[in-house]
């Protein structure tokens, strides 16, 4: 699939529907991609839900949604109506939850673009793990999802031991991209109460803290398996930040926690990222992607020289 750039928000930042539309033109971005959501209505976690950390925030939202049927009649009309272009994100508590919300998705309008398989959540068939930290679960998980009749992107979870294996398990599922990172394992207690700061316990991380894990594990993946799309996502507040993720082998990127911030911050980071790509005097956005792994730019003589004399 094709996008007209590669900036999209993180699923569970940009709300449901059209919520940013208030703040930017959304057909402006590569995608909106919204808060992943079950075959089911679900009332999420216990508050309090959010606490900001150092360098980021812990959630422990604990997925709540409406549910894909409601998803479809109530919120997706007036985000399709903004002219975006939608990636739809699902969970499930088990392999047949993932494969109902999917086939919900059959008959969706073609501004749907893709699906997120949302495999960072806890497996109720082995309490133990989370499906992304298995191979054979993600891999049946993808599988299973089919039905949607859309590109699936799978989301994985950093909080596993190799990565790349998640990864390739997932191509042999139909994943026809990784979408790096989800948020990293972490919890934080009241040192007056002693009780955690979250209603649900422990919650996950995310925004600038754990940058520097995405883009390893962007990195990783892309070097085991370079014809694998990745989407990278983790920490992403700048136009340099993207680049980063780019670099390191990302084909397109998304905001997430930055736009708590500033709701504008994808727009901030395709602005800034536009401006590097125009200034590494190269003739094409996707000769960039993974140029860490080379070790070097590679710059056409002519587009170096424009380069310099700007």
């Amino acid at each position: 699939m094709v996008l007209p750039n590669p900036v999209m928000t993180a699923s569970g930042t940009a709300g449901h529907g059209a919520e940013l539309s208030a703040y930017f033109d959304l057909s402006l971005l590569g995608a909106v991609v919204v808060k992943s959501l079950a075959a089911f209505p679900w009332a999420g976690n216990p508050a309090p839900r959010v606490h900001e950390t150092t360098g980021g925030m812990l959630n422990s939202v604990g997925l709540q949604g409406p549910g894909v049927r409601a998803w479809l009649a109530e919120e997706l009309p007036a985000l399709l109506g903004c002219g975006a272009r939608v990636v739809a994100s699902i969970w499930g508590r088990t392999v047949e939850e993932y494969a109902e919300a999917a086939t919900m998705l059959a008959d969706a309008p073609p501004g749907v673009v893709a699906v997120e398989v949302n495999v960072s959540c806890p497996n109720l068939e082995d309490r133990r793990r989370m499906f992304a930290s298995s191979a054979a679960a993600t891999e049946a998980v993808l599988r299973a999802t089919e039905g949607c009749g859309r590109p699936r992107w799978a989301k994985l979870s950093p909080n596993v031991g190799d990565l790349a294996e998640i990864a390739e398990a997932a191509r042999r599922g139909g994943a026809e991209a990784v979408t790096l990172i989800n948020t990293v394992m972490g919890m934080a207690i009241d040192p007056t109460t002693a009780k955690p700061r979250l209603g649900g316990q422990g919650g996950g991380l995310s925004g600038t803290a754990i940058h520097p894990v995405a883009v390893r594990a962007v990195f990783d993946v892309a070097g085991a398996l370079p014809d694998l799309p990745v989407v990278g996502v983790g920490g992403v507040s700048t136009g340099l930040d993207a680049a980063e993720l780019v670099l390191a082998g990302a084909g397109a990127v998304q905001v997430g926690t930055a736009t708590f911030a500033d709701p504008r911050a994808p727009m901030r980071v395709l602005a800034g990222l536009r401006t590097w790509v125009s200034r590494q005097g190269m003739s094409r956005f996707d000769e960039l992607v993974g140029v860490a792994h080379h070790g070097s730019f590679r710059r056409h003589p002519a587009a170096t020289s424009q380069g310099a004399r700007r």
